[in-house]
């Protein structure tokens, strides 16, 4: 039994991951720093943006697996996976623009964590 659906969104994780990684290493040249943030808040906006990637984001492709695998229904399915995409993409260009408070980043946190939570209460409902 496969993933078809959580497959296309795995996949299209793995490339918004791969330009914030991007993103990191230029700016990393541009302020010629080679580890941390050297002190330059622009970089170290950079560098959150892509690591809070990288801690949201393969717990909630998991969860869409587990569910897609129990029989969730594709429709669901798909709508996990465009607020995924959506909520990081939210995310990522709120604190790209600013360190403090943005829509972006408020929204696009508040939809990752509710699709781990829904998702989760989903998969343990399941289980009962």
């Amino acid at each position: 039994m496969g993933a078809p659906i959580t497959s296309i969104y795995a996949a299209l994780c793995g490339i918004l991951m791969i330009a914030l990684a991007m993103r990191v290493s230029l700016a990393r040249r541009r302020y010629r720093v080679g580890v941390g943030s050297g002190g330059h808040e622009p970089l170290e906006r950079t560098i959150r943006v892509h690591a809070n990637f990288v801690e949201f984001v393969p717990l909630a492709l998991v969860l869409m697996l587990l569910a897609e695998m129990g029989g969730v229904t594709g429709w669901l399915m798909h709508a996990f996976g465009i607020t995924l995409i959506v909520s990081r993409l939210l995310h990522a260009w709120g604190l790209a623009r600013a360190g403090g408070e943005s829509f972006g980043r408020l929204y696009g946190s508040l939809g990752t964590w509710a699709l781990i939570l829904v998702l989760a209460g989903l998969i343990l409902l399941r289980q009962a």
